[in-house]
């Protein structure tokens, strides 16, 4: 009936339902949001198919051998001998073989030119992103010639669209992954060696990127998001990250402004215009302007920054933010502070 709703109750339907929705998203090497993923997603899609059909010639094969056993065993359970028989059993193997082998040269072919079209596009950039994977979260530099415009971040990727960018990925402790479904592919971040990729985003949007290599306990919560934004907009998020942290605007947070740089705080983390300027844990400079808090693990806001604050080993097991030990009076100051910092 036309306008009726579409009722998911059914098994038959929401198996197709949810096959579709897993086709799109922030997540999803099936929605490619640029050249990279999309040269990506055809070898993808080559190799489904190939494989596919191998599938279902095996299969229809043994439904062939299994409804005509009959015809072949005779009642003392042996198998008689055919004229010819064994010379067709030639012919198909040797078919068979072919067919293999013209299968995995498809494959080759397919494989060496998208590898290819990946290194023509490696050819140019415009954009320099250094990302650094830590146990469990990701430092993002922007680095120029002026070392005062450097701009350091963390667990965000910025990116204009329809710019090449490169992409220089280090890692600082163990053996981490890159994986940014829409963009990329996977490579990984080795200790001691530097590694890049290039990528290029073709539209706007934001994408879920994700460590993507075991790399201990809270692997799981290791991610990142990647806003792709216009150029001018671009431009005006990097003239907004070389500002240096707004001074406090009221009682509260002047107090929690002095809280943070009185306390352990200063030891881990920095805020640019503020003499705190350690680099062990993530700059928060324009921490309330990002999306996430602890690598993906909560989404931002102040509840979830105080909870953050007060036991951050209930939050996310394992990560190397100790525990402070800010009573309650002076935890809603420090938040009124940080949630400042846009």
């Amino acid at each position: 009936m036309r306008g009726a709703p579409v009722s998911l109750s059914r098994p038959g339907r929401v198996v197709p339902f949810l096959v579709l929705t897993a086709c799109s998203g922030p997540q999803s090497m099936l929605d490619p949001a640029g050249g990279q993923a999309a040269r990506i997603g055809v070898m993808g899609w080559i190799l489904l198919a190939g494989c596919a059909f191998v599938y279902a010639v095996v299969l229809l094969w043994l439904l062939w051998a299994l409804t005509r056993r009959h015809r072949w065993v005779e009642p003392g359970g042996t198998l008689p001998r055919q004229a010819g028989g064994e010379r067709r059993l030639t012919n198909g193997l040797v078919a068979w073989v072919a067919g293999t082998v013209l299968i995995l040269f498809v494959f080759v072919t397919a494989s060496y030119a998208v590898d290819k079209s990946l290194t023509h596009l490696a050819n140019r950039e415009e954009v320099v992103v250094e990302v650094e994977g830590k146990q469990w979260w990701w430092t993002v530099r922007y680095p120029d010639d002026d070392p005062s415009r450097s701009i350091t971040t963390a667990n965000e990727i910025h990116l204009p669209v329809g710019v090449p960018v490169r992409v220089k990925l280090k890692a600082a402790d163990v053996i981490h992954s890159l994986w940014i479904p829409n963009l990329h592919g996977k490579l990984d971040l080795i200790p001691g060696r530097d590694n890049e990729l290039f990528l290029t985003a073709d539209r706007e949007g934001t994408f879920r990127g994700q460590c993507a290599e075991f790399c201990g306990l809270q692997h799981a919560h290791m991610a990142l998001d990647v806003i792709v934004h216009s150029r001018a907009a671009f431009d005006a998020w990097k003239e907004a990250q070389l500002a240096p942290a707004p001074a406090p605007a009221d009682e509260a947070q002047a107090r929690g402004q002095a809280l943070f740089l009185t306390s352990a705080c200063t030891m881990c983390h920095g805020i640019r215009g503020t003499p705190a300027s350690a680099s062990v844990a993530p700059d928060l400079t324009h921490l309330a302007s990002r999306r996430s808090i602890a690598a993906g693990a909560l989404p931002y806001n102040r509840g979830n920054l105080a909870g953050w604050i007060a036991d951050p080993q209930r939050i996310k097991p394992g990560n190397h933010m100790p525990l402070v030990g800010v009573p309650p009076s002076d935890l809603q100051a420090l938040v009124a502070y940080l949630d400042s910092l846009k």
